[in-house]
């Protein structure tokens, strides 16, 4: 019996220092309509999210379509790279990708963001096997996970992914078996 994780990368948001409370912009908005409509033809079950408001924002119109709440999941979160803001993003996202040990100060390893997205994955799939999960979340926490399944899923899909963007990754038992972008532009 597979089971469908519908991995929901989170639409535009508008820029506020608050990880947790930052919101779609209008354009966000526009486009998590869109996500809505593609994961009606998807029959999913449960719709489970990160706690952050542009992520569960994206996904909350599905769950209202099928008349059911938004599970939160922290780990499903952004990935925290550093504790305060760093000089040259790309350079700093870049280092994290290519040493998964490494950890700007106050921020996360790849390999502990990674820990934390697949303890989360894997509790979606004993929780609700056989079924459709949507799953709001965030780009790169989302690469990381499915880096853990499939190392083709590196540092150049994360930069390729666009907001909002859907992967379904199809599970037998806890095994990834397929691998199908869902999001159309």
């Amino acid at each position: 019996m597979n089971t469908n994780i519908y991995l929901v990368r989170h639409a535009h948001s508008t820029y506020t220092p608050d990880e947790r409370k930052r919101p779609l912009s209008q354009k966000g908005f526009i486009t998590a309509g869109r996500v809505t409509e593609l994961l009606q033809d998807e029959n999913i079950n449960v719709v489970v999210s990160s706690p952050y408001l542009r992520a569960i924002q994206t996904v909350e119109g599905t769950a209202e379509y099928i008349e059911q709440e938004v599970i939160l999941e922290e780990g499903f979160k952004e990935r925290k790279l550093a504790g305060k803001p760093v000089d040259d993003f790309d350079d700093a996202i870049m280092k994290v990708w290519q040493d998964y040990n490494f950890a700007w100060p106050g921020g996360e390893s790849n390999y502990h963001a990674q820990q934390r997205g697949v303890v989360a994955i894997k509790h979606v799939l004993e929780q609700y096997k056989g079924r459709n999960i949507a799953v709001g979340t965030h780009g790169n926490i989302m690469a990381i996970i499915m880096n853990y399944f499939d190392k083709q899923y590196d540092f150049h899909f994360w930069k390729a992914l666009s907001m909002p963007d859907i992967y379904k990754l199809t599970f037998n038992e806890k095994a990834l078996v397929k691998v199908k972008r869902v999001w159309r532009d």
